[in-house]
């Protein structure tokens, strides 16, 4: 089963974050627009809630089909790990506005119709399903609004040697958020269905408790990034389904997510460096 790929790469993050330079993307102030696809999408929400906490500038993320990019923007942001997804590549095309495309491949179309490139080569990656491009975008980011991503890459490094428990054998994970976490738990619930064909769903920690908390139950786990609303840990205990949460970085947490992603396809017998019906890049009409 091929392992070897997607197990390296979810390894390798905190050495790519320590390997980022963050600049700033966007001055303090502008209107930004992050776009991208997928796991990239959810990596721009991340940076559009932790921009905005910052009070550097109103910061809007969209789906790249859906993006509403002639609003007056100051600066487009496109997140693409390969630079060549169709709705990305279109995107770019059409927009009016300045450019900023990160991706990990050079040369590629998006890169060619940006007018500014991000390269994070050395963190590319060979499995489909995305861990160690998509984080390590995320703290250039992070990186780009000043932080100090040493804690970090320790919190990261702590993440990686967690034992894992039967996490992995969960019937169901349904991933919870605040502010710039919820883009967090749209990912881990992402990867979880990509990697393992898990049932996650993914929510703003305050929705939970206005309908999705019905599904709890024993045997299903309910995961929080970040710090929970007052009350959560307690409503879910009731239900007998089992609560996560963690003193570490969020994002170091996702770590351990992607983790029991991984762990959950192998006991499943799936391969999560080739999940069924995915490919590394929608390129539509190919």
């Amino acid at each position: 089963m091929g392992l070897v790929f997607v197990v390296q790469e979810i390894a390798g993050q905190p050495g790519c974050w320590g390997r980022v330079r963050g600049s700033a993307v966007a001055r303090a102030g502008e209107r930004v627009a992050v776009v991208g696809c997928g796991t990239s999408w959810f990596v721009g929400m991340a940076f559009a809630g932790l921009r905005e906490a910052r009070g550097q500038g109103w910061t809007d993320a969209f789906a790249a089909s859906e993006a509403l990019v002639g609003r007056g923007y100051d600066r487009v942001v496109v997140i693409t790990r390969s630079g060549t997804t169709t709705e990305v590549v279109e995107l770019l095309e059409r927009t009016d506005a300045p450019t900023t495309v990160i991706t990990g491949v050079e040369g590629s179309p998006a890169a060619e119709a940006a007018d500014e490139v991000v390269l994070l080569d050395f963190a590319d990656e060979k499995s489909v399903v995305q861990t160690q491009f998509a984080t390590t975008a995320l703290a250039y980011l992070r990186a780009s609004l000043g932080e100090d991503l040493g804690p970090v890459i320790d919190d990261a490094y702590q993440a990686l040697s967690l034992d894992l428990g039967d996490l992995p054998e969960a019937e169901q994970i349904t991933f919870l958020g605040q502010g710039w976490t919820v883009g967090l738990a749209h990912e881990a619930a992402l990867k979880a269905r990509e990697a393992a064909g898990l049932w996650t769903e993914s929510y703003p920690a305050m929705e939970y408790r206005h309908g999705p908390i019905s599904i709890a139950q024993p045997g299903r786990v309910t995961w929080m990034f970040g710090q929970a609303p007052d009350g959560l840990a307690d409503d879910i205990a009731k239900t007998g389904a089992r609560y996560v949460d963690s003193d570490l970085d969020p994002m170091a947490h996702l770590v351990l997510a992607q983790r029991v992603a991984v762990a959950a396809a192998t006991r499943r017998g799936l391969d999560p460096d080739r999940p069924r019906n995915l490919t590394r890049s929608v390129v539509l009409g190919a």
